[in-house]
């Protein structure tokens, strides 16, 4: 964790419907020997269970998926904007046939709990996972979300809760 210290995840100063909405971040599942990342910008930060926790959403089809199914944590890495390219390739190309990192020249780390993040973000949250949910097409109460975002014949996405058992804030 050379050039992170940890926080309070109380302590958190960005807007979290900035940071995941329109920041965007990578999660990441997996340890430093076998990982995947992907780009996102759906998901929250908040407060659940008397916990402070996250919420990722992750279609099946994404490679990342099968990671974050097999492990106990996973990663939420936040970056600066002059990174939004890295954060593009990592949305766009699959972990099945392309080394991101390598792609990207951004650096996998050994986490705690044997997770990954990457040295150049400027914040990392680790999480426990401590709930999952695949979503239903007939719990939908607005009816254009399904059509909009589930057309016929599309995976729906996983919903996972963690538990943040981590907050990494690149030191000054």
């Amino acid at each position: 964790m050379q050039g992170f210290q940890s926080i309070d995840p109380k302590k958190i100063e960005d807007n979290p419907i900035k940071l995941i909405g329109t920041d965007w971040m990578l999660i990441t599942a997996g340890d430093i020997s076998s990982w995947n990342t992907m780009t996102a910008s759906w998901g929250t930060i908040g407060h659940l269970w008397e916990k402070e926790v996250t919420f990722c959403f992750i279609r099946p089809q994404r490679h990342t998926y099968g990671f974050i199914e097999k492990s106990d944590h996973y990663t939420f890495s936040f970056f600066e904007e002059k990174y939004r390219e890295a954060l593009n390739i990592c949305g766009s190309v699959s972990g099945r046939d392309t080394d991101k990192a390598a792609k990207c020249g951004i650096t996998p780390v050994e986490g705690p709990d044997n997770t990954v993040y990457f040295n150049e973000a400027r914040l990392v949250i680790v999480n426990k996972k401590i709930y999952t949910q695949s979503c239903d097409r007939e719990f939908f109460l607005d009816p254009q979300i399904v059509p909009e975002f589930y057309p016929p014949n599309m995976d729906i996405h996983k919903m996972f809760v963690g538990e943040i058992t981590d907050c990494l804030i690149r030191s000054l």
